[in-house]
């Protein structure tokens, strides 16, 4: 019975594999239809837009939005192709086996039946008659059977084997026929975000000259300053409200007491790594008077000017609290680093990590982009509600 048993159970797990790898897939395209669907609705407001007849900080904010689709779009394409890339590998090596298998089995069959065509059947009649007793007789009977009917086994396992060949590679045939087309549309994909980064420049040109612009530009960053601290807030809380969860889970016996963090971020101060591998700081932290407009603003952070993609990191070992978007900011990104310590990202064109994703110090979070100022990333400091100036954390340079 437990012979019997076993290949039911293998094609139960094999059953579940495809299974499992058929909702893999349809989640890929689902997240890409996702995408693609989003785009969409962003083309559609640019086109909106664009009957105005002249650019807007509202039409740059829709393109810096539609580009951040675009390049997770390529990003999911291109981590796509690599795993097709590398299953295509493994179906090479497969096939490479079970063609090995079959000429060997087929090398071996032919020598079995070259042998029978010179012998003939009379070498298997004087084996018989050539029998000194009735015993050895039916002895060399059954071994004649037995021989016969494993020839006919060895028949059937290189028809099954040609079969598996075939098979696998019909689905090499499939596999290659995918990868030609994402890397088409990978192509086009990355053409459509170099127009659109031609575009965006044209309208950052025409925006910059306008006052009113820039003036609407410091409101909305005034306003994204609010609304960032209201953010905070909210992790804050968020942050209060577990620990008091986990503090009734432990009275309750049913989480063990938690090992304190303390003092990791704390001793870093005038340590601390800088976000971006080079760049310089061109807003400070603090209060700054517009050149022309003659406006007061308050910087939370400090403002590094660095050249649009460069890699971004996390400058410290953490979580990833939230991910947002807000006008003049762009994507944000916050970082929770325990203790109530958190960092900020803004200006981000590309996100590489998640929500909740736990993070190494020098771990690769994104790329920088631009601001209506020019190519730069904004980052800033804080202990609970406290902002704090980076440059008395960040190491000297």
């Amino acid at each position: 019975m437990r012979q019997r048993r076993i290949p039911i159970f293998l094609l139960c797990v094999f059953l579940s594999l495809l299974a499992f790898a058929g909702d893999e897939i349809k989640k890929r395209q689902a997240e890409l239809q996702s995408i693609r669907d989003q785009l969409q609705e962003f083309e559609q407001k640019i086109k909106e837009q664009q009957k105005n007849e002249r650019s807007t900080l509202e039409l740059l904010d829709t393109y810096d939005r539609k580009m951040t689709l675009v390049r997770k779009l390529i990003a999911k394409l291109h981590a796509q192709e690599k795993e097709l890339q590398d299953s295509i590998e493994v179906t090479r090596k497969d096939l490479g086996k079970l063609e090995t298998q079959l000429s060997f089995l087929k090398q071996h069959f032919a020598q079995y039946v070259a042998s029978v065509y010179k012998a003939g059947r009379i070498h298997d009649l004087e084996l018989l008659l050539s029998s000194r007793s009735i015993n050895q007789f039916y002895i060399r009977t059954e071994y004649l059977r037995r021989f016969s009917d494993q020839r006919r086994k060895d028949a059937e396992k290189i028809q099954g084997k040609r079969t598996e060949v075939e098979s696998v590679q019909t689905q090499l045939q499939d596999q290659l026929g995918e990868e030609r087309r994402l890397i088409a549309e990978k192509g086009a994909e990355e053409d459509r975000l170099a127009a659109l980064v031609t575009e965006r420049k044209d309208i950052l040109f025409q925006i910059r000259k306008d006052k009113k612009n820039v003036q609407r530009e410091i409101d909305r960053k005034s306003k994204a300053a609010r609304q960032l601290e209201n953010i905070i807030s909210d992790l804050i809380e968020k942050d209060r409200l577990r620990k008091e969860h986990e503090a009734a889970q432990v009275r309750g016996g049913k989480l063990p007491q938690p090992t304190p963090i303390t003092g990791a971020f704390e001793s870093k101060k005038g340590k601390l790594r800088w976000p971006v591998a080079e760049g310089a700081i061109v807003a400070r932290f603090g209060n700054h008077q517009h050149p022309t407009l003659k406006t007061i603003t308050q910087n939370n952070g400090i403002d590094i000017a660095v050249k649009t993609g460069s890699q971004v990191s996390a400058v410290a070992e953490g979580e990833v609290a939230i991910i947002t978007w807000y006008p003049s900011y762009g994507n944000i990104l916050i970082i929770n680093h325990y203790n109530g310590y958190r960092t900020v990202y803004t200006h981000l064109s590309e996100i590489k990590v998640i929500e909740g994703q736990k993070l190494k110090e020098g771990d690769i979070i994104g790329a920088s982009g631009e601001a209506l100022e020019g190519p730069r990333l904004h980052f800033e400091l804080w202990k609970d509600r406290e902002k704090f100036n980076p440059e008395l954390w960040l190491s000297k340079q």
